[in-house]
């Protein structure tokens, strides 16, 4: 056994103080839907509802050990935060959290219910940068120990503990064939990967990020860590501007193709999907794995066992909604267009007539006027097919309407919707 394999043993058995172990559950909706035996490591159920909590929990455990007391100190406004506050209370130690004062309210609440009195939380900045170099300066000024959120061999251990519990709970006789795990600042896919190559399992692993922020994958192409220019924090939990530097330094034999960039509209579909059937609730960086299975050929995932390790369920319901709409716009069900319309009687009538029977509007405003006899205006459509959209936009050009699909344009769609 390896020192690693040692060190992240001692980690787990440390955890068990804290909070059991997370369940590993064959899923049968996913396994009938892939054709292949399916099982989820569920991470959302943990205490702070991600794995975050591992990491927090054993680089605090050795700071302690080392002859630290704190003050504990993080700049985040999701996970770590949260599995921070809940460390910091278990060992009756200070922690102070920094946080954008962009912050939802209930992040903020949230983080505060688990660490109670143990902590504080400061609000810092518009962006993550301002709070992150605020608390940088607090954990010089004051001789505080900073926790990073992923960058660290600690942190990397902590993580790794996923891994020593999922082969010890896996049922006899069955062995992984692969192992799904999604990638933000590499701190759980370094420790999963690292524990797996250490115990000699001969698992294959497919890196999962979102498309809109694929700083690993970026980083594998170009050879070195690579800083993102601009990326989407939609998929908040994994969305990072470049990978952590010992993390990379673990992920870099991994090749650009072993990892999955997921569309975070599509990813949409899943996190529905997972909640109407299966009653899982998964924040987007935890719906990435099930999502990535879409991407693995049918002829890979036939009859192979596979893991993917659902990260974390911290989804903020006030977000069901863009979710909701971004899921029928990567099914095809909806669509947003800019008409030229007339301006007299009978002409928006004239326009409901082109309407299929299945196609519903539930968006319509008037824009600014285009002339005086004309005005613009914003229509969104849903319908039941998505082939019912070319019937209609057919049916505009032959009536002579002047129109524009603005769905897949990120700037219109964004100023307009």
């Amino acid at each position: 056994m390896t020192g690693f394999l040692k060190d992240v043993a001692e980690a787990t058995r440390a955890m068990r103080d804290l909070f059991p172990e997370t369940p590993l559950q064959e899923n049968v909706f996913l396994s009938q839907k892939h054709g292949c035996r399916i099982f989820l490591k569920r991470e959302d159920l943990s205490p702070v509802r991600s794995y975050k909590i591992r990491g927090a929990f054993n680089f605090i455990r050795k700071r302690l050990a080392e002859g630290a007391h704190g003050p504990f100190v993080c700049a985040s406004a999701g996970n770590h935060a949260q599995g921070l506050a809940f460390v910091c209370r278990h060992f009756g130690k200070h922690g102070v959290i920094f946080m954008p004062v962009t912050t939802p309210q209930q992040k903020i609440d949230k983080t505060r219910a688990f660490g109670g009195d143990n902590i504080e939380i400061r609000l810092v900045g518009d962006y993550f940068d301002d709070c992150n170099r605020a608390a940088l300066a607090y954990a010089e000024a004051e001789g505080a120990v900073m926790v990073p959120p992923f960058d660290h061999a600690d942190i990397i251990e902590g993580q790794a503990s996923v891994a020593e519990e999922v082969l010890a709970q896996a049922p006899a006789g069955v062995s992984l064939d692969r192992v799904v795990v999604a990638v933000g600042g590499g701190g759980l896919a370094s420790g999963l990967t690292r524990y797996f190559e250490d115990s000699s399992q001969g698992a294959r692993f497919t890196l999962t990020e979102p498309a809109g922020a694929p700083s690993l994958r970026k980083s594998l192409e170009a050879g070195d860590r690579v800083q993102l220019k601009t990326f989407s924090n939609f998929v908040d939990g994994a969305a990072v501007g470049q990978i952590g530097a010992a993390t990379h330094a673990i992920l870099k034999r991994f090749a650009p193709g072993d990892v999955t960039l997921v569309p975070e509209d599509r990813l949409c579909t899943t996190i529905i999907e997972m909640l109407n059937v299966e009653g899982i609730v998964l924040e987007p960086a935890g719906a990435l794995t099930v999502d990535a299975l879409k991407d693995i050929p049918e002829r890979e995932r036939r009859g192979k066992t596979i893991l993917c390790i659902a990260s974390g369920g911290n989804f903020d319901f006030e977000r069901l909604a863009e979710v909701k709409e971004r899921a029928l716009r990567s099914d095809g069900l909806k669509k947003y267009f800019v008409l030229r319309m007339p301006q007299r009687p009978g002409a928006l009538k004239d326009f409901l007539d082109l309407l299929g029977p299945d196609d519903d509007i539930t968006r319509f405003e008037y824009l600014k006027k285009s002339a005086r006899n004309f005005g613009s205006v914003l229509i969104g459509i849903e319908t039941k097919n998505p082939g019912n959209f070319a019937g209609l936009m057919a049916r505009m050009n032959d009536s002579g309407l002047a129109w524009q699909d603005i769905s897949e344009n990120d700037l219109m769609a964004g100023l307009l919707v």
